[in-house]
């Protein structure tokens, strides 16, 4: 009887520890450049790179749909036939896959005159639903451009560079990038209360305002501006944390830019955009809103070292982490990939 109840016991704690052992999941953010079209094999290596990573959710930049095809399906194809299980649903300009069964899809923010857009999947984790989020935002007035002499609309270069912070923030707010990410914080909201963890992964086309700061505006020619950029403070408001800030929180020692990114295997002119400028930037992000148990555990960015700098190709001399390309870099961004652990 003894050695029953000893055994019982043995059990029931082997069960207790089984269930609450942590689950890590990871979140890649990925600007495909058109779908890895620009790229001679960007597509393969799209492919190659998401399996390389394993992430459970990835969202994604630039979904084009050409030829009247649906990426999205075609990709979760692509990867099907390596081994590898995605699902996902049909989107444009921005979208998701995700290792885990998707229950419900929304759109947040529905593209129109590629102003930028923002969808939502709700997978089932386990038994934990997760809101993921993709964000492509507005392209154009992209203010981030005007204090290194170029327009942020036309990217003609300028007489002058710009420095009159309210010049700057009007061009920037006179974008739909405000207008989108307050859209994704009003329904969010009604996902944190229905319990859900809260993930957001998007190309933004705007900087953040934990990068232009007083210790970085004398570098990468912000002109001696602090700039409290839009999208980012909102985010930070609604109480939702950087995941690449909150590892890396010196924007010296770890910039993190992800764009303009040295893609090597393209022409350097289809890369620099002001090519008389240092238009380095961390525009591509991973955002999380806190969860009971929920950790941030690494943060890596995914992409070649070389960033492209008044015009050249450059090799970064930062701290940043990098995960090196396997082989072919489909893309003019780098990617981000979070890892998290959730504690059940």
């Amino acid at each position: 009887m003894k050695d029953l109840l000893r055994n019982a016991a043995f059990l029931l704690a082997l069960f207790v520890v089984s269930c609450t052992q942590p689950v890590q999941f990871k979140v890649l953010q990925f600007n495909i450049w058109q779908e890895g079209t620009v790229v001679k094999d960007g597509y393969e290596a799209i492919v190659e790179e998401i399996i390389r990573t394993d992430a459970d959710f990835i969202t994604l930049s630039e979904v084009r749909n050409y030829k009247d095809t649906r990426f999205c399906d075609r990709i979760v194809q692509s990867l099907k036939e390596k081994g590898k299980i995605y699902y996902s649903f049909y989107s444009y300009d921005s979208g998701i896959l995700s290792k885990y069964p998707i229950e419900d899809s929304v759109t947040v923010f529905p593209e129109k005159d590629d102003h930028g857009s923002i969808y939502k999947a709700v997978a089932d984790m386990n038994g934990q639903k997760v809101a993921v989020y993709t964000a492509h935002l507005d392209y154009r007035n992209c203010a981030l451009y005007l204090p290194r002499g170029y327009s942020g609309t036309t990217w003609d270069k300028l007489d002058s560079v710009v420095t009159d912070l309210d010049t700057i923030l009007a061009d920037n707010m006179a974008s739909q990038r405000d207008d989108a990410i307050r859209l994704f914080v009003k329904d969010a909201q009604q996902e944190i209360e229905r319990g859900s963890i809260v993930l957001l992964g998007g190309d933004f086309n705007e900087p953040s305002h934990l990068d232009w700061t007083e210790a970085t505006k004398d570098l990468f020619d912000h002109q001696g501006l602090v700039i409290p950029w839009t999208v980012t403070s909102l985010l930070e408001e609604g109480g939702y944390v950087d995941a690449y800030r909150e590892l890396y929180p010196n924007p010296v020692s770890h910039p993190g830019f992800t764009f303009p990114a040295d893609c090597p295997h393209v022409d350097i002119k289809k890369l620099a955009w002001s090519p008389d400028a240092d238009d380095r930037d961390r525009i591509d992000f991973v955002f999380y809103q806190p969860f009971a148990g929920l950790k941030l555990k690494d943060m890596q960015i995914l992409g070649p070292k070389g960033s492209v700098v008044y015009g050249k190709r450059e090799e970064e001399q930062t701290q940043d982490p990098f995960l090196l390309p396997l082989n072919v870099w489909p893309t003019d961004h780098k990617a981000l990939l979070a890892t998290f652990e959730l504690q059940q």
